[in-house]
Order: structure tokens, then sequence, then C-alpha cells
């Protein structure tokens, strides 16, 4: 009796989770997705080793930053916004390159256990991703720091995601404003979406002038919360 033949699937990294297609949609994949890298666009291949490399946390990672606006609390970065790093978060924020999630989540998560094992964060601890507004998040298919947040908190104990905060309407796009055009362009904007209490570190992708930051850590200390610090990705 003749018995059709199991299709052959590969891995596809542009999916959420560890899903296997047939080698024939994976083809269309790439068809509709040309394979590039994200951070150097080497050909082939979504995530090259060495711009995996080049997001690595170090043993003395994050680093103590000093953003123009002083928030008040700790400020800490994974590293500069330059290179692979620039280039990956531009990619998943401007052009949609969701599989990204995953390599910039797993900074992201080192940074996190780097800050339990020093004792600048303590468990229980609520982490808040930095707030974007309602507009962006519907322009990006989502809101792409709390989903970098919830893959890098996955598992860890007692360690959870609150989406808390959002940008209010007629918020401009801080791009190519100053440092005091963006502190003015923010102030009074962020507000509670979701109250959260007890340990909180705001964690954002990139810190330019600590604007966004330094009104998140305000608005969360109003509602009652203990900011410990903010995780950036980068910082510029």
């Amino acid at each position: 009796m003749w018995h059709a033949s199991e299709p052959e699937c590969v891995h596809n990294p542009t999916l959420d989770g560890d899903v296997a297609v047939p080698r024939d949609t994976a083809d269309m994949f790439d068809l509709v997705l040309p394979m590039e890298c994200g951070g150097c666009g080497a050909p082939s291949t979504r995530w090259c080793p060495a711009c995996a490399q080049a997001l690595a946390v170090h043993p003395d990672q994050p680093h103590l930053i000093t953003p123009r606006v002083d928030p008040g609390v700790p400020v800490l970065s994974l590293g500069r916004y330059a290179g692979a790093r620039r280039e990956a978060i531009v990619a998943v924020k401007e052009h949609g390159r969701a599989d990204l999630i995953g390599p910039l989540a797993v900074a992201l998560r080192a940074g996190l256990e780097r800050l339990l094992t020093w004792g600048v964060i303590e468990t229980p601890l609520t982490v808040v991703p930095a707030p974007t507004g309602r507009s962006s998040a519907r322009r990006r298919g989502g809101d792409p720091v709390t989903r970098m947040a919830r893959a890098a908190a996955t598992d860890l104990r007692d360690v959870h995601v609150t989406q808390a905060l959002r940008l209010r309407a007629m918020v401009r796009d801080s791009v190519g404003l100053s440092g005091a055009d963006r502190q003015r362009n923010i102030a009074g904007r962020v507000k509670i979406i979701k109250p959260v209490a007890g340990e909180v570190l705001v964690v954002d992708d990139i810190v330019t002038t600590g604007a966004t930051a330094s009104e998140s850590v305000r608005v969360l200390h109003v509602s009652g919360a203990d900011v410990a610090g903010v995780l950036a990705i980068a910082n510029a």
C-alpha cells in the first residue's frame, strides 16, 4: 500500500517558540522575508554568531550610566547604542523584525540575572516596560519592549512583568528633539494603566536623555511603587 511521505520540516526562527514548519513553507518565508542578519546584514542567517557575541553580556555589565535627566534611581545599560545592538533594536521597532525579539530578550535576561546576583534588585520583583503610545504599538504590531521583557523574565522565580505605563495622546516622536525638548514633550504624559506595588524595575530598549525613564519613575513613585532602578538594553 502506498503511503504519503511526511513533509520535511525545519525550525523557523521568525516564529515565536520552537516551531517546526514544512520545508516548502520555510522556503516561502524566505521569499517573503529574505534571510539576513538583523545586526550586520550578513546573508543566509537571521542572527549571526558575530552579532550574538556583540550582544553578549560581559561579567562587569550592565554598567551604571548618568543620563542628562536624572530619574533619582540607578540607571544601568547593557551597552552603547551602536553596531549590532543598534541595528537589532531599529529592525524590531521600525522594520517589524519580530524574530530579533529573542536575541534582545536573551541579553535583557542576562542583565536581570546579573542585577539579582549583585543584589541591586530583589525578589519579589515587578518588571515594568517603559511606556509606549497606542498608535506606536498598533504600528509595530504590539509593544516590542513588553515582548522582550516577558521573554526575558520567563521562569525567573518571583519576577513578574506588568505593562503598567502608557503614553498619553499627543506625545511627539522624540527622534530629533533636544534634551530639553524631550523633557517638555514627556512631562505629565506618562500614565498608570495598572497599579503596581513593591519593588519595581523599569526596563527599556534604549535610554537617551533619560526623560522617559525619569517621568516613568516619577509616576510609579507617586502611585506607591518602590522603583529600584532602570535597566536598558542600550544607551545613546
